[in-house]
């Protein structure tokens, strides 16, 4: 059976071939806190196994950008790095203790880190 995209993954799709790297960060993180989100309502639902796989999609993201630094760039990086392992432990505590305010914690900070993001992205575009 051949794969058809749906609207959504193909828009998604012409997103990111067209978006700067900043942008892409940008969609990283829209994409680690859509995860977090839906692991915190399967956590408030009980329903352990969903919310196990969208926390272990949330944290690949959140490795996938620590993974990226580029440590050349001053001292942002190593304080960025600090902050996704911080996320990353947070996460794995609210794993063991079902604790699903400890995910919309993480969520928080990370819409903080992608409001900067989001800016740089701007600034860039603009210039």
């Amino acid at each position: 059976m051949a794969y058809t995209a749906t609207p959504q993954s193909a828009y998604r799709k012409g997103e990111v071939l067209a978006a700067t790297p900043a942008q892409l960060v940008v969609l990283l993180y829209d994409g680690a806190r859509r995860f977090l989100r839906k692991a915190a309502l399967a956590m408030r639902a009980g329903e352990v196994e969903n919310a196990h796989q969208s926390l272990r999609r949330a944290e690949r993201v959140i490795a996938h950008l620590d993974g990226t630094l580029d440590y050349d760039q001053g001292d942002l990086p190593q304080r960025l790095h600090s902050l996704y392992q911080f996320h990353l432990a947070h996460l794995a505590i609210a794993r063991r203790s079902q604790d699903p305010g400890k995910i919309d914690e993480v969520n928080e900070l990370l819409g903080e880190l992608r409001d900067a993001w989001a800016e740089v992205a701007a600034e860039v575009a603009r210039a």
